[in-house]
């Protein structure tokens, strides 16, 4: 009975599913879209921001990507497991070669039975810093946690006054020599200039979902509404069971869909805080962090409530391990551990690094996958991918655990390619005594551990998470963080090179475009 029960949702599933098909011309924007500085930017059919994705679980995504740029592109969907098409996962030269310029090349990526807050951006050069980013909805086709009456869209964003790569290729080219001044970030808020972004408009007593996105690059946000509770219902595309917060303390690449319901009266308007700060940056009063408020309007003519400032340190946060799934699903068994510890280190010229273990990830001369697939029972071994790759070779179907560890003073969040994870514990690790900010508990997860595919590891902590090698393919594990990513911190998963080569194959049209651009389909 259960077995029908299945089949037949999944048929019913797709007898609704359609194919939503979009044409992105990616090229260069100008503007100034922090208010202040005119710089050149990376955008959509002219547009920046451009609009978001909307589409529903079970519907097939197709995206005509064009590359109007000068160099190589790719876009990679955050938090899709491309279950079966894993050469669709985007990032360069691990899955696949970037589209040359002048060129297009169409993205088939299927939601089955995913839904919830994700969002899309360039996985090539580090585009995603310079712009190339856009929420990606999947609305769900069936009965939310909590319901609700409208649901609304914040997303987040930092911005720096000089294109990425150009950044830093002069830092790394100085080899010691004095170094520019830190390129502080301003904040947008969907899509403008933190301070001039639209009033969020609530009608009394109405129940909203606020799917919020932090595509931020370095800096992390905290989102409150002075005045209102949260309800988180949603993380990373997982529904979690209901948890009651104050505000939402957000790292590079994370979302979250929070309940808040309107007040009944019209009286009063309220005022919403967005704190923009990064941990390796120096604070100086009233710059770092940024502080942005934006107007929660109930009434045009309304005045404003005045809310006692409270700290945050007294306020409730949602915490890694402190969120419960909603399906209940209890803690996975483990069949192996890996261990891996963020390590910083300076080269000749005192310049750091951090690297996840004791290597440096570096591109290599053949995507990782096209590897994967062409070396048959070599693929096996990790050597075979090179030192360079960090890689990790999974067996199919076993239970891994992944603990990470960071001694340092550097806050990061790692992403996920291909899997949810599930987020066992966090807690302190290494001397906390170098940073101001109290001692962090160790927290066990309850017995229905949280999924996500972007989980936080902040200074001088540590996050022991599992999940089930179920879906064969190459996955990237990295730092979100782009100037961690661009140095190097990250590693690469091998899952189930055996199966992966009896089930998948990769499109021919890639394969040529990889030719096109004198880069080697095969071998290592």
């Amino acid at each position: 009975m259960i077995h029908f029960l299945v089949v037949f949702a999944a048929t019913l599933l797709g007898c609704f599913a359609a194919r939503v098909e979009l044409s992105w011309d990616v090229g260069y924007v100008y503007g100034a879209r922090d208010g202040f500085t005119y710089r050149r930017a990376i955008g959509v059919n002219g547009e920046l921001p451009f609009p978001p994705v909307h589409v529903t679980q079970g519907d097939t995504l197709v995206i005509n990507v064009h590359n109007s740029l000068d160099v190589p592109t790719s876009i990679h969907a955050h938090g899709l497991l491309n279950n079966g098409t894993n050469y669709y996962d985007g990032p360069d030269m691990v899955t696949q070669c970037g589209i040359p310029p002048g060129e297009s090349f169409t993205y088939v990526l299927e939601t089955k039975n995913q839904f919830g807050t994700f969002w899309i951006h360039g996985h090539t050069r580090h585009q995603e810093v310079d712009g190339f980013h856009t929420p990606l909805i999947i609305h769900s086709r069936k009965q939310p946690v909590i319901d609700y009456d409208e649901e609304l869209l914040v997303a987040f964003e930092d911005w720096y006054t000089t294109e990425f790569n150009v950044r830093q290729e002069y830092i790394n080219n100085l080899k010691g020599a004095s170094r520019p001044p830190t390129n502080y970030a301003k904040a947008l808020i969907n899509g403008y200039d933190g301070n001039n972004t639209a009033p969020i408009t609530f009608v009394p007593g109405k129940r909203y979902r606020l799917r919020v996105v932090c595509m931020s690059v370095n800096n992390w946000f905290k989102f409150r509404i002075p005045g209102h509770k949260m309800t988180v219902i949603e993380a990373d595309g997982v529904e979690s069971m209901p948890l009651e917060v104050d505000g939402l303390s957000m790292g590079p690449g994370q979302r979250y869909s929070v309940i808040v319901t309107a007040h009944k009266s019209d009286k009063f308007n309220y005022i919403y805080n967005v704190t923009s700060y990064s941990r390796f940056i120096t604070k100086e009063e009233g710059l770092r962090p940024i502080v942005y408020t934006g107007l929660i309007k109930y009434k045009d003519d309304a005045p404003t409530k005045t809310i006692p400032v409270v700290s945050d340190n007294q306020l409730v946060w949602p915490e890694e391990a402190q969120l419960q799934a909603y399906d209940k699903q209890p803690r996975l068994p483990v069949d192996r551990q890996i261990e891996l510890t963020v390590n910083r280190f300076t080269d000749v010229y005192n310049v750091p690094y951090s690297a996840l273990g004791s290597s440096l990830y570096k591109s290599v001369l053949v995507p990782t996958l096209y590897t994967a697939l062409s070396m048959g029972e070599l693929a096996k071994n990790s050597s075979v991918y090179g030192p360079q790759t960090n890689a990790y070779v999974l067996k199919h179907l076993e239970v891994v655990e992944i603990v990470i560890n960071n001694p340092a003073i550097e806050d990061h969040t790692f992403h996920f390619h291909g899997h949810n994870v599930q987020v066992i514990e966090t807690g302190p690790f290494g001397n906390s005594s170098t940073i101001d900010r109290e001692p962090v508990p160790r927290i066990l997860s309850g017995p229905w551990p949280m999924w996500r595919d972007t989980v936080q590891v902040r200074a001088f902590e540590f996050i022991r998470v599992r999940f089930r090698a179920d879906n064969p393919g190459v996955w990237f594990l990295h730092c979100h963080l782009a100037v961690h990513m661009y140095n190097g911190l990250a590693v690469v998963l091998i899952e189930a090179p055996d199966v992966l080569q009896q089930r998948q194959s990769v499109p021919e049209k890639m394969v040529e475009m990889c030719k096109r651009q004198g880069i080697h389909t095969q071998g290592n």
